[in-house]
């Protein structure tokens, strides 16, 4: 448009035309040329930002396909968590009624495994009597607490039935109390499973062998004194292992003795 305009310009005035009509006129060409070229940069402006929008767009759509997908794989992925949950729910709450079904039948069966140890201690050879004893109450103390959950009260009886069974296996020896005459004494006590069960004073001057037939006592009258003493050094690992020789079984007749 603009050579258009130098052209008409140049025409007028090759051929004299330049009276003030005609140069209004040409003003008014110029002034349309100029326009048209301003609107066509405007259009041609307008036409690049649109085209540079729908770039804009076409990533923007491509990126939310993608996230789409995304989210598609993210969501059938916590579709099977949820349907593993929901599994596992259900196996906790058959674990539960389980453990509450066990619950009412064990805490019964510990009642009875603790009264049968109670039983046992009493009617057993008495080798640490008062320690036994406060081991079956401390079980019975255990049943009674809110804090203690039935596993570790099962595990607990059946820690006092696994030491009870050991005293069978194990030799020991100890000191104690005990009445002799009518007079309290202090006496070492020697533990042979429970196979026997004899004391001799710290002097040395007297022993006597439990009699589970007899429930006491029965003075042994110095036949074993010299045997104890071995023996009961062996027990205290102060001597090496050797053969023990120990009253076993007391007849009525011993035991009046």
């Amino acid at each position: 448009m603009k050579h258009l305009a130098k052209y008409w310009i140049a025409s007028f005035l090759l051929f004299g035309w330049a009276s003030p009509a005609v140069a209004q006129s040409l003003g008014n060409i110029t002034q349309t040329a100029q326009a048209a070229t301003s609107d066509g940069a405007a259009s041609q402006t307008r036409i690049n930002a649109l085209d540079e929008e729908t770039d804009q767009i076409t990533r923007d759509y491509r990126a939310a396909v993608k996230q789409l997908a995304s989210l598609r794989e993210y969501n059938a992925q916590l579709d099977k968590l949820i349907v593993a949950q929901k599994a596992e729910m259900i196996s906790v709450r058959q674990q539960i009624e389980d453990v509450t079904h066990v619950d009412r039948t064990i805490v019964p069966l510990m009642f009875r495994m603790i009264e049968a140890l109670d039983q046992f201690v009493e009617l057993d050879v008495p080798f640490l009597i008062d320690e036994r004893r406060a081991r079956v109450q401390a079980l019975r103390a255990l049943m009674d607490r809110s804090d203690a959950n039935p596993a570790e009260k099962y595990r607990k009886i059946l820690e006092a039935y696994e030491i009870e069974n050991e005293y069978g296996r194990t030799l020991e020896a100890y000191e104690g109390e005990m009445e002799i005459n009518g007079e309290a004494r202090t006496v070492a006590f020697l533990r042979v499973g429970r196979v026997a069960l004899i004391y001799q004073t710290l002097d040395a001057d007297e022993s006597g062998a439990w009699s589970q037939a007899l429930k006491r006592f029965a003075d042994l009258d110095g036949d074993f004194d010299a045997q104890l003493r071995a023996a009961l050094r062996i027990a205290k690992q102060q001597a090496a292992p050797d053969l023990l020789v120990i009253p076993v079984t007391l007849n009525a007749a011993m035991g009046e003795k």
